[in-house]
């Protein structure tokens, strides 16, 4: 080999230059910074085909300009999100106080399966778990969890605990035939489908249970349902509630279904199942928990103010769930990917364990603490706890509450300016979030009488064969005529979570998670309805 060449190429890629590294960073900067003067980005063609047909790999060694050049393209055609006119879905910018956190977590690249591979990083990972479980559990006494690589995973950990306690042993003999299911709101996120077919329960037995017109898990149908499960001797390993749901925001019960599952467990001496929330979207209010209305130091105004008060009582029932998914980089603007499962209690991990012996790589693995010994994944990146305390010590909690009050206050002003349009309707009218969702029928229809008319199933199918395209259509339209530099980009569902008499109702969606959208975005949506 040659030795010349070769200390040329460690030099290179392996020794810290800093000019070169820096000028590149400050490259990348100022993309971003030009694009988020621009409008938001459509979406880009891609050309798949021409992406398979010509792999790349240079020949022979180059510079960090070379790695520049080869990424540059694809960076500049990725749309960062920063535009306040992004309103399409659950997702905003990044903070830069995550940008910082995330910064030193890919300059040492830990993995946090054990202390070994991460050293103090791992004791972040427990700094920031108990941090989140404070916030969510209000104070609770032993908290543990672990940040995972998204939300569905999170989700997944909550139902695996629930599957050994209804079938302990699992783990290591399968479901011996039993039937078991699982049970989530008819709103919740499609990743419970996801979650049943890959625990092995598979997703004919994935039970959901209507909503009432506020996105919320109907407490009476989910108790019939546990009666009828339990008296054919069904094992139900857990049931997922719903804190924020994806499309609406609406949030479930906790308590009540908690006080549900204690009573049926107890009536059918039947093990409980396990509780757990996804909460990856709502999580973030629980910030707003502690700001006392009262005092009012931010000098919210009165309707915003009753809004914080009705997170608060939401927020209460976080409290009563056994594990909850958070996805820090949905309303905690953090980095992809900042998920977390927690647990109310660190002795529910137990059901997750593997000895040492079963994990002979990690042969010096410490069962007190090496998550490695619970977890799905052997590799797992340290983006989530480095972002998420960054991002809670820079912003601090009264700027998480303002952030969040200010998502809630746009989301109503939006709600507020569409209920005076009468062929508009809102349809999650009821719930504290910063989501909304509504119908806009061609103008001279009366959306709210033909909603009620729906819901009371008295339209005829040949009318909602009608009505519901209509709703789609008019979004076309407004997406082919607006002013991207003017008007915002909005969502669109198929389902937005409610379906009275079994019908898919779909919906216009604005999410706003994006902290420089003004009074007069929100303002020209409605205008721009108006006008269609």
């Amino acid at each position: 080999m040659d030795r010349e060449k070769y200390e040329e190429l460690v030099t290179t890629f392996f020794e810290w230059n800093q000019p070169a590294i820096s000028q590149i960073f400050a490259e990348l900067l100022s993309a971003v910074a030009a694009e988020g003067a621009s409008s938001p980005a459509s979406l880009m063609s891609q050309n798949y085909e021409t992406a398979r047909a010509n792999p790349e790999i240079h020949m022979l060694p180059g510079n960090l300009k070379d790695a520049r050049d080869a990424i540059f393209p694809y960076f500049w055609g990725t749309d960062s999100w920063n535009n306040p006119l992004h309103l399409e879905n659950v997702r905003g910018p990044a903070n830069h106080a995550s940008l910082i956190g995330v910064l030193a977590c890919i300059l040492k690249n830990p993995n946090l399966c054990t202390d070994r591979y991460s050293q103090r990083s791992n004791e972040l990972e427990v700094k920031a778990i108990t941090t989140l479980a404070n916030l969510i559990f209000y104070h609770t006494d032993d908290p543990w969890g672990v940040f995972s690589i998204g939300g569905t995973i999170s989700n997944l950990y909550g139902a695996k605990i629930g599957l050994e306690r209804v079938l302990p042993g699992a783990m290591r003999t399968g479901l011996v035939g039993e039937r078991i299911v699982g049970i989530c709101s008819q709103a919740g996120h499609y990743s419970n489908q996801t979650v049943a077919g890959w625990l092995g329960i598979g997703t004919t037995n994935l039970i959901e249970i209507p909503t009432d017109e506020h996105l919320a898990m109907r407490i009476d149908l989910l108790e019939s349902k546990l009666d009828e499960l339990y008296r054919s001797k069904t094992k139900v390993a857990y049931v997922c509630a719903t804190f924020g749901t994806t499309d609406g925001f609406g949030i479930d019960d906790i308590e009540s279904i908690r006080n549900v599952i204690v009573a049926k467990s107890k009536q059918y001496s039947v093990p409980m199942p396990q509780l757990h929330a996804d909460a990856a979207v709502g999580w973030a209010l629980s910030m707003l928990t502690d700001y006392d209305t009262t005092k009012n130091s931010l000098r919210m105004e009165p309707g915003l103010l009753e809004l914080v008060k009705r997170a608060q009582i939401h927020n209460r029932g976080l409290r009563f769930a056994d594990s909850v998914t958070i996805d820090f980089h949905k309303m905690g603007r953090g980095h992809y990917p900042s998920s977390a499962f927690i647990v109310n209690r660190r002795e529910d991990l137990k059901y997750l364990a593997r000895t040492v012996s079963e994990t002979p790589y990690f042969s010096d693995a410490d069962a007190s603490r090496d998550p490695a010994l619970f977890t799905l994944e052997c590799s797992r990146p340290a983006i989530g706890p480095y972002s998420v305390i960054a991002s809670l010590n820079g912003i601090g909690l009264t700027g998480w509450q303002m952030l969040l009050a200010r998502s809630l206050e746009l989301a109503q002003r939006l709600k507020d300016k569409l209920e005076t349009i009468e062929h508009c309707k809102v349809l999650n009218a009821g719930t504290c979030g910063a989501s909304v969702n509504w119908w806009v029928l061609p103008k001279g229809r009366n959306a709210e009488e033909i909603f009620q008319r729906l819901v009371r199933n008295e339209l005829t199918p040949e009318q909602i064969a009608r009505y519901l395209p209509e709703i789609r259509q008019l979004f076309d339209k407004r997406l082919k005529s607006m002013d991207p530099s003017l008007d915002a980009r909005l969502g669109f569902t198929t389902s937005y979570g409610y379906r009275p008499n079994g019908i898919h109702i779909p919906a216009w969606k604005a999410v706003f998670f994006n902290p420089k959208t003004t009074e007069a975005m929100v303002d020209r949506i409605a205008y721009s309805i108006a006008e269609l």
